[in-house]
């Protein structure tokens, strides 16, 4: 509850106290560089009295957008968004910072850096691909200005929700040698591979190319997987057409090149 007269520094206590912030001086200072200032309920003061409904999910701008309002309990905007099926990190971090649910800047950044809580994780890495495959598609609502981890981590434990390790420890794929990482990375290289259709005779042909030497040596030979390596090998999103000089461009992700599974998954694939 914000309360007419409040200053910067009480409301920031406040703050503190529901655990919505952690380090007031920081956000005190963020208030500062944004004109944030005056009391409560003064002409020009972007903060107003009046009870508000806040979340720990809230960045800094979400927050100071909660508490303005001309009559009090009025929540902080949200908004929808549907992250398609086959989307990689960068397409979904682009996505959401066109929603306004982060700057892409923010999100890269807590991409590479947020230690998330998952043992499928890379908490080490500081690379893009270590969250690939595990921001799970589906519909989704964010405050604008969502804290940017908290955003990522919503997609992931979309994800963990869904894909049951316990479950997996009995299945199938585990009988036959492949971790839960490894199926994730097989499931997105069928969702690159198809529209839909012939999810099974892809599926089919990966697994008869990882056992069976045959024709190809156990190179899978799909070159979804080459271009996605040869975008992240160069910082950006690649689109083709192949050329003769990618096809001999030496990346993890070249499966005409080297045998097996590549080191990440491609995309986040659909359940």
């Amino acid at each position: 509850e914000i309360d007419e007269g409040d200053t910067v520094g009480q409301v920031a206590d406040k703050l503190e106290e529901q655990g919505l912030i952690e380090y007031k001086m920081v956000f005190k200072l963020f208030c500062s560089l944004t004109h944030t200032s005056g009391k409560a309920g003064e002409e020009g003061a972007k903060i107003t009295p009046g009870t508000y409904e806040l979340n720990t999910d809230m960045d800094y701008h979400a927050l100071i957008a909660g508490m303005r309002s001309s009559s009090g309990n009025l929540s902080a905007e949200t908004v929808t968004v549907t992250i398609p099926e086959g989307y990689t990190v960068r397409q979904t971090i682009a996505l959401l910072a066109e929603k306004g649910v982060n700057t892409e800047e923010a999100l890269t950044e807590a991409a590479q850096t947020g230690d998330f809580d998952y043992d499928f994780i890379d908490n080490e890495s500081e690379d893009l691909s270590r969250l690939e495959g595990f921001l799970f598609p589906d519909t989704y609502e964010f405050y604008k200005n969502h804290n940017a981890k908290n955003a990522l981590g919503k997609l992931i434990d979309a994800f963990a929700d869904r894909i049951d390790e316990d479950a997996f420890a009995s299945s199938k794929a585990k009988s036959m040698g492949y971790s839960m990482k490894d199926v994730v990375i097989i499931a997105s290289l069928i969702e690159k591979e198809t529209d839909g259709k012939d999810r099974t005779n892809i599926a089919s042909v990966i697994y008869n190319r990882l056992n069976n030497v045959g024709e190809t040596y156990h190179k899978l030979e799909i070159d979804a997987a080459v271009i996605y390596g040869l975008g992240y090998a160069n910082g950006e999103n690649y689109a083709g057409p192949l050329t003769q000089a990618d096809l001999d461009k030496d990346t993890p992700y070249n499966l005409r090149m080297h045998e097996g599974l590549p080191p990440t998954p491609i995309c986040n694939p659909g359940l």
